[in-house]
């Protein structure tokens, strides 16, 4: 080392500075051994878990229930209670810890609560989103909070909420993601515009047929806190609408 080799040319001056008689002391030289030191004996290797049918069919359904209670937000368990649970169920424990009265309402009060949670996210990134979308050139906000960006106008009549509407659609997440449509099923969906969505019905409404929008929901006004298959509760939803033709109601 650097500092080593100039502390030891140091001292070498130093000596030499004594009387010529004095003879420099005798450097004795030490030898160190290295310890041996055993290699290390490799783990074993674990034994696989699934090493009979009883096995597959636990984790199975241990996977399927892990699944469904990711989708309803919950992110952690006690597994010595969940499996304690299990037991008991399975053997016809008659002393439970609590009654089956008791055991609905403790999940349906934490789902509840999980679920609040994992929504509370959901909307506050769809308020954002709506938030800034509003500024962007086109974008019209209605009272209500619902959005709409005209991006063909049509010529056609406009639908009272009694009348049937013809329309294509195609609906996506924040995200990008598709969730539903009708372009890719080469149908265009014929609904009463009163049985669609609450966003639907405001937008629409202000439509005349032939025209193609863009339609931005905040979920109060799309599938609320409960959402539907791919959309989350409290989702922000985007709509492509294209009003093909307005049927009215008969009168």
């Amino acid at each position: 080392m650097r500092i080593l080799s100039l502390t030891v040319l140091s001292l070498s001056f130093a000596v030499a500075g004594i009387a010529q008689s004095t003879k420099p002391p005798v450097k004795k030289t030490t030898t160190t051994t290295k310890p041996t030191t055993k290699p290390a004996a490799k783990p074993a290797a674990p034994k696989p878990l699934l090493r009979n049918g009883l096995d597959s069919l636990s984790y199975a359904i241990g996977l399927n229930i892990g699944g469904n209670m990711q989708a309803q937000g919950i992110e952690n368990m006690s597994y010595v209670a969940l499996n304690k649970g299990i037991a008991d169920a399975l053997k016809n424990n008659p002393t439970p810890l609590m009654d089956a009265n008791t055991a609905n309402m403790t999940i349906q009060q934490k789902l509840q609560e999980y679920m609040a949670k994992k929504n509370a996210a959901v909307k506050e990134e769809g308020r954002k989103f709506l938030t800034e979308n509003k500024k962007q050139p086109g974008v019209v906000e209605l009272p209500s909070g619902v959005q709409y960006k005209i991006i063909k106008q049509g010529t056609g009549p406009k639908p009272l909420l009694e009348d049937t509407i013809v329309a294509h659609y195609k609906g996506t997440l924040l995200d990008g993601n598709v969730f539903d449509e009708s372009y890719g099923r080469g149908q265009p969906i014929v609904y009463p515009l009163n049985q669609l969505v609450e966003g639907w019905k405001q937008t629409l409404v202000l439509m005349p047929a032939g025209s193609k929008w863009q339609l931005f929901i905040p979920s109060e006004y799309g599938y609320g806190e409960r959402g539907s298959g791919m959309i989350p509760g409290g989702a922000t939803l985007i709509f492509e609408m294209e009003l093909l033709e307005v049927r009215p109601v008969k009168k």
